[in-house]
């Protein structure tokens, strides 16, 4: 009997009648929603803290910009921004140690910490809600597949990381110093920058979602690629349309300054050039699997 041959046996195997698999789905979606519901509340218990951890790139910018304008000064070091950010290099002297941002509507910090709170949940009960939609779907999936999806549930989640990363260490910082730069006071006239908390934190958490997702540039490549939808040559000679699309996106996401676009485009641009070597190797073991099933038939 040939591995296709098994492969159909354990499916079918596995059959099951149409109410036993939705008393299953009924159960893994309980548990979803209790994961999903006890990392909610663990966030929103610590909602405050979280809010301190999300601005810290915002003091981070403030601390510069306001050694800049001390120094008489319109620009900043990215690598001392970054520095700062990461907690290696200590503010400067003279640099801004407060930051206020303000609350508008009288519950708008209790609305702004639910959205925090249903972030984190999210983030937090993902692997759970992943497991679950496997072991649903698992069944149904040759052998072969199932070795080759459980890998994805582990790199998922440390790309949405990795972008997140990039977002809090990297652009929130650029982001909040370029609009610190906007700001004007001359001639009796004064526009300052009055950051309204709930504004802020959907611009964390929408960065945060946008570059997450970006991120898993290599794992939807090569999921297309094992489905034959694309190739590793398509791809390839694709190459110079990619890297201008990546361009016009790092220009519209990010500040006019070609620092954090760059910061932006490399990272793309190098998962891209990863996501061809994956779908080079998932299509060079399918033409393996091909000659050995082609040897014992």
């Amino acid at each position: 009997m040939s591995r296709t041959d098994d492969d159909h046996a354990e499916i079918e195997a596995s059959r099951a009648p149409l109410m036993d698999h939705l008393i299953e789905l009924r159960g893994r979606l309980v548990v979803c929603v209790v994961a999903f519901a006890v990392a909610f509340f663990f966030s929103f218990y610590f909602a405050a803290p979280l809010q301190i951890f999300l601005i810290k790139p915002f003091q981070a910018a403030a601390a510069l910009h306001a050694v800049a304008q001390a120094n008489g000064g319109h620009g900043g070091n990215p690598l001392d921004l970054i520095a700062v950010t990461l907690g290696i290099m200590p503010v400067p002297e003279g640099g801004q140690s407060t930051v206020e941002l303000i609350a508008t509507a009288p519950l708008e910090q209790l609305f702004t910490k639910m959205k925090i709170a249903g972030f984190g949940a999210v983030v937090l009960a993902f692997p759970v809600l992943a497991w679950q939609l496997y072991r649903f779907v698992a069944p149904g999936l040759y052998r072969n597949e199932k070795g080759a999806f459980l890998p994805f549930l582990f790199a998922s989640p440390i790309l949405f990381c990795l972008g997140g990363a990039l977002v809090y260490f990297v652009m929130l910082p650029f982001v909040m110093w370029f609009s610190l730069s906007q700001q004007i006071s001359a001639g009796g006239i004064t526009v300052a920058l009055m950051t309204k908390i709930s504004e802020y934190l959907n611009l964390v958490t929408s960065l945060m979602l946008a570059f997450g997702l970006c991120f898993q540039l290599p794992v939807v490549t090569t999921l297309l690629g094992m489905a034959g939808i694309i190739s590793s040559k398509a791809m390839a000679e694709g190459r110079r349309y990619a890297i201008v699309a990546v361009v016009v996106v790092a220009a519209i996401v990010t500040p006019p300054d070609p620092i954090s676009q760059i910061m932006l485009a490399v990272p793309l641009v190098l998962l891209y050039e990863i996501s061809i070597w994956c779908v080079r190797v998932i299509e060079l073991r399918k033409r393996k699997e091909d000659a050995a099933e082609g040897l014992a038939v």
